[in-house]
C-alpha cells in the first residue's frame, strides 16, 4: 500500500497521522525519501485501508512486484532517493503554558489536525526532571529570557499580560527560583541537557532565538528593570558566552527593553521590506543516501515556499554558526527560515514564523483552520520533525 505524498494526495497533512497511527500499532513503516514527494510504503491491511478513507487520505495498493520495482529503482546510484524504515512512534511532548495564551501554537495545531498525541508539560514538570520520559519536545511560542516576549510596551495593561507575569512569578518562586529569568534558564538549561542526552528538539518562533539568548545569558542579567525589578548588567553584551548555544553566534542583543524585539539574530525587518508577495524561502536539495537527516526533514512535493512572519520571522545568516545546517533559506536577503543541528547525543530542529499559513498573524487573532489547508507544504516541514525520530538509526555519512 502506498501513501503518494506528491501533488496527487489529497490531505498531506493527515497522511502524516496515517503513518504515526502504523507505527503506534507497532508496524513499520517505509519512508520513501524523494520518491513522490516523500511517500510512505506499508503492507496491505484492510484496517490501513478504512483508516485512510475514513481520514480523506489518498492511497494506492499495489503489486508486489510493483513495490519492488519501486525499491529497485530508488535503490539505484544514479538516483536522488533513498528508504528509511520507521519503527517506533515517538512519544511527544509541547512545552506550552497550562492557561490560554492570546495566541496559537502551529505545532499543536497540526498535531490535532493530524490526530498525533501529545502530552503538554511546562515548567513545573521539566524543572522537576520528567523530560527523560519523552522523545520528542517542541517549544511553544516562548521567551526564554524572562522579559515576558517584550510585551511590555503594548501590552503591560491587558488582563492576560498581567495574569501571565503573576504566574510566572509564582512558579519561579515555588521552585525555588528568585526570578522569572532565572527560572527560565533553569527550564533552558534541562532541555538543553534533554537534547545533549539523545532528545529531539523542535522549535519555532521566539522559542527558538530566545532560547539560545538565554543560554549565551547563563551567567548575566540581561533583563531590565520592568521586567526583574532591577536594571540590566551594562556589560552584558561583553559576558555572554556563544559557547553554550545551539544555533547562534556573535549575535547583538537589542538594548531598548520597550523593543518588541530581543536581539539582531531575528531578520523580521528584511522580510517586512520585500513584502508578502515576494517572501518565500527555498528548501536544500540533499543527497538522500549521503545525507539523510536532512532529506527527511526536507520531504516535501513543493520546493519553493511561501514565508510568514513572527517575533523571529527567520535568522539572519551571518549570525548562524558555521556547522549548522541550512536547510530553507532565502539567499536574496540573507535569512535562513530553516535550520538543523546536532549537540551531543540528540538533533535540534529550528524554524522561524508563527504559522505557516498565516503571514502576520496577531495577538488575538483566531487558530488557523487547517481544514482549508489539507495540503500545505510549510505545515509539512513540522510534521517531518514528527516522524523523525521514528527513523531506524542510520549514521549520517560525511
Amino acid at each position: 500500500m502506498l501513501i503518494p505524498m506528491d501533488n496527487n494526495q489529497k490531505n498531506h497533512l493527515k497522511a502524516y497521522g496515517i503513518a504515526f497511527w502504523i507505527l503506534e500499532s507497532e508496524i513499520d513503516v517505509q519512508w520513501l525519501l524523494n520518491y513522490r514527494g516523500g511517500s510512505f510504503m506499508i503492507k496491505y491491511s484492510k484496517a490501513f485501508e478504512n483508516e485512510c478513507t475514513i481520514r480523506g487520505v489518498s492511497y494506492e495498493i499495489i503489486a508486489d512486484a510493483r513495490s519492488t520495482a519501486i525499491l529497485s529503482e530508488i535503490a539505484n546510484p544514479e538516483v536522488n532517493m533513498d528508504v528509511v524504515k520507521l519503527e517506533k512512534a515517538p512519544k511527544i511532548a509541547v512545552y506550552s503554558p497550562k492557561s490560554k495564551q492570546p495566541w496559537d501554537d502551529a505545532v499543536t495545531l497540526v498535531l490535532t489536525y493530524a490526530e498525533i498525541p501529545y502530552e503538554v508539560l511546562y515548567d513545573d514538570e521539566i524543572i522537576q526532571g520528567k523530560l527523560p520520559l519523552y522523545d520528542w519536545l517542541h517549544l511553544h511560542h516562548e521567551d526564554f529570557t524572562g522579559q515576558y516576549g517584550r510585551f511590555y510596551k503594548a501590552y503591560r495593561h491587558t488582563q492576560w499580560y498581567q495574569k501571565q507575569v503573576q504566574e510566572f512569578e509564582e512558579t519561579a518562586k515555588r521552585l525555588g527560583f528568585n526570578k522569572v529569568s532565572e527560572l527560565k534558564l533553569g527550564v533552558a538549561t534541562k532541555i538543553k541537557e534533554f537534547t545533549v542526552g539523545g532528545g529531539f528538539l523542535f522549535s519555532m518562533c521566539s522559542g527558538t532565538d530566545s532560547y539560545d539568548i538565554a543560554l549565551s545569558s547563563h551567567s548575566v542579567d540581561i533583563c531590565a528593570q520592568m521586567y526583574d525589578g532591577d536594571p540590566a548588567d551594562p556589560q552584558a553584551q561583553k559576558k555572554l558566552d556563544f559557547q553554550e548555544t545551539f544555533a547562534f553566534k556573535d549575535f547583538i542583543l537589542e538594548k531598548d527593553p520597550l523593543q518588541y524585539e530581543f536581539s539582531s539574530i531575528d531578520a523580521t525587518l528584511k522580510h517586512s521590506r520585500t513584502g508578502q508577495t515576494n517572501d518565500f524561502f527555498t528548501l536544500f536539495e540533499f543527497s538522500a543516501k549521503w545525507d539523510p537527516i536532512p532529506t527527511m526533514l526536507c520531504q516535501s512535493h513543493e520546493n519553493i515556499i511561501k514565508g510568514f512572519m513572527g517575533q523571529t520571522t527567520a535568522y539572519d545568516l551571518k549570525y548562524v554558526k558555521p556547522e549548522v545546517i541550512i536547510m530553507g533559506d532565502n539567499k536574496s536577503i540573507g535569512s535562513a527560515k530553516y535550520i538543523h543541528g546536532e549537540v551531543g547525543k540528540g538533533q535540534w530542529t529550528f524554524y522561524g514564523g508563527h504559522d505557516p499559513e498565516d503571514y502576520q498573524h496577531f495577538v488575538g487573532d483566531p487558530p488557523t483552520d487547517l481544514n482549508l489547508y489539507p495540503n500545505s507544504p510549510g505545515y509539512r516541514l513540522i510534521l517531518n520533525n514528527i516522524l523523525f525520530p521514528a527513523a531506524r538509526k542510520k549514521k549520517q555519512k560525511t
